[in-house]
């Protein structure tokens, strides 16, 4: 019995021992991280973060003070790292680093980190769906702006290039309904001035298709929104064709006095004359 007691008690000694050694060895991992880490050294770091808190997880409760310091510096090195890989050209890579970012922060359970990671990652996909736009390619930004307002409904300025998107596929009503949620979240006075843009096309072709109430209706609508001087001629013009003189005069005159040195001002002028009378 007295032999059995030494050999248990020799077996936990030595269990203790390795579980010394093991925590020390996670230790000195997470440590070789903060030096790398200290140095500039990112992706090493984010490295030997990681392969300490694979370690120290293993090692139970032991290892919860390690692992618990890996998640505290996981994600906002990975979000750090993102914001290098994108100011480095490497866009994609940016992206999935920061949705890794995200998923892990989330994971955690550590809602401060998700949520920063998140606005970066919002960021960056603004960013290439603004550079989509600006090169007409109109899916590819939708698919960036409608990712960001999924995550961030009252991203105003995601919401408003995505109107700007869709408008340039020819989906007005789409584009309404972002400039609406777009005017809803900061971005009022670009949103009236892009709905104002809707409609004014729709009169500019109501006009062209000769359905000159429905090219007076949709001016007026994008005067209330952007009082151009544009508007004012389609609707003063429109009017004329239904011969409501009276309305015409109103519109036209808006129009000269809104942009007195249009190159058919004059024009625009006798033909106020001639409608007055």
């Amino acid at each position: 019995m007295k032999k059995t007691l030494i050999v248990l008690a020799t077996l936990a000694l030595s269990a203790a021992l390795v579980s010394a050694q093991d925590l020390k060895s996670v230790s000195e991992v997470f440590n070789s991280g903060a030096a790398a880490l200290n140095e500039g050294n990112k992706t090493e770091a984010l490295a030997a973060f990681q392969q300490a808190l694979t370690e120290a997880t293993a090692l139970g409760e032991e290892g919860n003070e390690v692992a618990g310091n890996c998640r505290n510096v996981i994600p906002n090195l990975m979000v750090s790292i993102s914001k290098d890989m994108f100011k480095g050209g490497d866009m994609d890579g940016a992206i999935d680093k920061a949705k890794e970012a995200v998923a892990l922060a989330t994971e955690y359970g550590d809602a401060e980190q998700a949520g920063s990671a998140q606005k970066t990652l919002g960021q960056f996909l603004v960013q290439k769906g603004s550079l989509a736009l600006k090169a007409k390619d109109y899916d590819k930004a939708v698919e960036s702006f409608k990712t960001v307002l999924e995550a961030d409904p009252v991203n105003g300025v995601a919401a408003l290039r995505l109107g700007m998107a869709l408008a340039g596929k020819g989906d007005n009503d789409g584009a309404l309904e972002a400039y609406n949620t777009a005017a809803a979240n900061g971005q009022e006075a670009a949103a009236k001035k892009q709905i104002g843009k809707l409609y004014l096309i729709k009169a500019s072709n109501a006009y062209k298709a000769k359905d000159f109430k429905t090219a007076v209706d949709n001016a007026l609508e994008s005067i209330k929104y952007d009082p151009s001087a544009n508007a004012y001629k389609i609707a003063g013009n429109a009017s004329a064709q239904l011969k409501d003189n009276k309305s015409a005069v109103e519109y036209l005159s808006k129009y000269v006095e809104i942009n007195p040195s249009a190159s058919d001002a004059a024009q625009v002028k006798s033909t106020i004359e001639v409608l007055k009378k």
